[in-house]
């Protein structure tokens, strides 16, 4: 009998299912004690990068400011210290050091080793703190590995000492005082920051904004890091001095707006100023202390300060809102009343009235809202109403008692509404008829063939002759090369209806495709990576300082989001045989050259170049290491010359047009070996002055910073 065998299938695989882990609750993880802020730093202080390790100090000196804000210290003391650690010392009352009634601690331990333990949570303790999330001192202590609290509370003296966080040891009592107040001294921990090296001007520029928003307080920096040492002829010996700055401001926020605008044309000569107490909340019984003070100056671009509690709402908040919308309404109010603005006129803007407009906004006000441990903006309500009201009465009768000053300041403002309206114009007509409607991109603009936006890179290069090297040498698929022709508008001095009748910023906003002003959309730009590549000498200086210039007043969100990058051509190519070296500044030339000579076995010298020494007046002899003969200068100052290494050729490139298209894809274009430095913007501020500097009207404040600066020119061609 015959049996019919089935088919045999085959055997499906079992899909694959997610990895079996154990999860219960042995696998939740309980973070004790300062634990959590050494597992996640960045959530207690921004990051681990220069800005939260400054923040820092920033937290220990909040504690000892708002000692002075609550009129109990009038001195502070930051000291940089060896071994990278800061010490901060203030007269306030100094940290309680008695037991907690309920935890039976000291106050001083818990303030330094518990979360949320501070003065700051009871009504009683501070009317108005900037520290207010009480992890100030714990993540500190947290994230250093050492930490010493030292306490003056007369007639005793106070002493705890920790490592990462702990205590290692009781509080102590080391002996009498007449004083109070506290030192608190730290070393950040290593393992936790990407560097511990303190930026002196970064500390500078924090604090001086801190005696300027409380005036009367006196702020002391001492750097002790690098002693200054110097012989005494007067007393005939060697001094040893610390490098130190103090900053007292009487003036308060009036010197803050005056220092910020030193040196400009100003319009109102009277800076407005008011500080005062405005009652807040359903019954008015609480207060806040509300201080503006502004002054227009002839510019273009604005800058306005908000400050809560002394800390620096970067990102603005409701104090920001309150002014701007109360501004706008009064300078429209008294412009109709009159007759600035006709009937039949539009009214002001709010971009119009903040043309050329400084102002320092600061209120003090108990349990602010902030929005983040970092405080970047300010999100109580009542600080709007509080701006507002003030404003609306104050500036209101400002404008009415200095008649001139207000003329003033309405004939700038109506000038940049006229200027907003112009500038419509033109973007509409440059750049709605241009790319944004489909028109051909510009025809100097090689582009690339790839439409992703994340691997497509935008040279901006100097001139047709570089342009032509580059467009040889680049990578068609990624890279798109734009050559400018000469040396493009200084917008810094242009308002944007002049700035788009440049034929060079046309063509380079076209081919970006985020448009401008208004209009700008960062989502359109249409390569992630533009790059300013220019000659290594003055004139490529001076286009890459336009080009940064224009986009750091109309493109800073490109900054922001890292898209712009400067190339560095090598200004060097030293050649031995068949090899072949590119070197890009003269230190890293005279390092190779060096390397050259030991190998050629040339005797090493402490200077690579050799004084002429004179044999008679007016007459200079020269002897080369290498015997070859030199003219007489006939000069009588002594020359140098460079020494020369037998075999090897050095030449120089005076720009980007002088290097094959091999050269300067080797060199410029190909990722693998190119050098880019990223573009950004570390300090705001300070960038806005050097570009004010650089770029601006006033000649005397430029001709001083190249007086400064002279001497650390390198590369420059005479």
């Amino acid at each position: 009998m015959a049996t019919k065998l089935a088919k045999k299938q085959p055997q499906k695989e079992p899909k694959p299912g997610p990895e079996k882990v154990s999860y219960s609750a042995k696998d939740i993880q309980v973070l004790e004690g300062l634990e959590p802020v050494r597992k996640r730093p960045g959530m207690y202080i921004g990051s681990t990068g220069p800005e939260g390790l400054h923040h820092l100090i920033w937290e220990v000196f909040d504690n000892s400011l708002d000692e002075a804000m609550a009129g109990y210290a009038k001195n502070i003391e930051v000291a940089l210290l060896p071994d990278n650690q800061v010490r901060v010392t203030d007269d306030g009352r100094g940290i309680p050091t008695d037991p907690h009634p309920k935890l039976k601690k000291s106050a001083l331990e818990l303030a330094a080793t518990t979360l949320h333990a501070g003065g700051k949570f009871d009504s009683g303790a501070y009317k108005v703190s900037g520290g207010l999330h009480g992890v100030g001192l714990s993540v500190v202590n947290a994230l250093s590995t050492w930490m010493r609290a030292e306490v003056h509370r007369k007639p005793d003296v106070f002493v705890q000492e920790y490592k990462i966080g702990k205590p290692t040891g009781a509080v102590k009592k080391v002996g009498k005082t007449s004083k109070t107040g506290t030192i608190i001294t730290f070393r950040p921990d290593a393992s936790i920051f990407a560097s511990t090296d303190f930026d002196l001007t970064t500390i500078l520029n924090h604090l001086r904004q801190q005696a300027y928003l409380t005036k009367g307080i006196k702020i002391v920096i001492r750097d002790e890091r690098s002693p200054l040492k110097y012989f005494s002829k007067r007393q005939n010996k060697e001094i040893t001095e610390n490098l130190s700055h103090t900053f007292y401001f009487e003036g308060g926020i009036v010197s803050y707006v005056d220092f910020l605008n030193h040196g400009q044309e100003v319009k109102n000569k009277n800076i407005f100023y008011v500080g005062k107490d405005v009652p807040t909340g359903a019954t008015g019984q609480n207060k806040m202390f509300v201080e503006v003070a502004l002054q227009y100056i002839e510019e273009l671009t604005s800058r306005e300060l908000a400050f809560a509690n002394n800390i620096h709402t970067i990102e603005g908040g409701m104090h920001i809102t309150g002014f701007r919308s109360s501004l706008t309404r009064i300078l429209n109010d008294y412009a109709r009343k009159n007759g600035f603005i006709k009937e039949k006129d539009d009214n002001l803007s709010g971009e119009d009235v903040r043309e050329g407009l400084t102002v320092v906004v600061s209120i003090k006000l108990k349990d602010p809202q902030f929005e983040g441990q970092t405080k970047a903006k300010l999100g109580t309500p009542d600080a709007r109403t509080a701006v507002e009201t003030i404003m609306n009465t104050e500036f209101s009768d400002w404008l009415e008692r200095n008649p001139n000053d207000a003329r003033s300041v309405l004939e700038k403002v109506i000038l940049a509404s006229k200027a907003r309206l112009a500038a419509k114009a033109a973007r509409e007509t440059v750049l709605r008829k241009g790319a944004l409607d489909g028109m051909t991109l510009p025809g100097k603009l090689a582009d690339c063939s790839s439409k992703d936006a994340s691997e497509s890179e935008l040279f901006i290069v100097e001139g047709d002759s570089a342009g032509g090297s580059s467009k040889g040498a680049r990578d068609r698929r990624t890279q798109a090369i734009l050559p400018l022709r000469g040396k493009i508008l200084n917008v810094e001095k242009a308002r944007l209806d002049k700035m788009l009748t440049s034929e060079q910023i046309r063509n380079l906003v076209i081919a970006m495709g985020t448009a401008i002003a208004e209009e700008f959309d960062l989502s359109q730009l249409r390569y992630h990576k533009i790059i300013i590549m220019t000659d290594a000498d003055v004139d490529g200086a001076h286009i890459r300082t336009l080009l940064l210039t224009m986009f750091y007043r109309y493109f800073p969100q490109i900054i922001e989001k890292g898209h712009l990058y400067i190339a560095q051509p090598p200004l060097y190519k030293i050649q031995k045989g068949s090899h072949h070296w590119y070197v890009y500044n003269d230190k890293e030339k005279e390092k190779l050259l060096e390397q050259l000579r030991k190998e050629a076995g040339v005797k090493e010298t402490k200077n690579q170049k050799t004084k002429i020494k004179s044999q008679k007046k007016g007459d200079w002899e020269v002897t080369p290491v290498d015997g070859s003969s030199v003219e007489s200068t006939g000069n009588d100052q002594p020359v140098e010359i460079e020494e020369k290494v037998s075999g090897v050729s050095i030449q120089r490139y005076k720009g980007l047009g002088e290097m094959n298209p091999e050269q300067l894809w080797e060199t410029t274009l190909n990722p693998a070996n190119r050098v880019l430095f990223q573009v950004g913007i570390g300090n705001a501020q300070e960038a806005d002055k050097i570009f004010d500097i650089l770029m601006g009207s006033e000649v005397m404040p430029r001709r001083k910073f190249i007086q400064t600066h002279a001497k650390d020119v390198q590369n420059l061609d005479i």
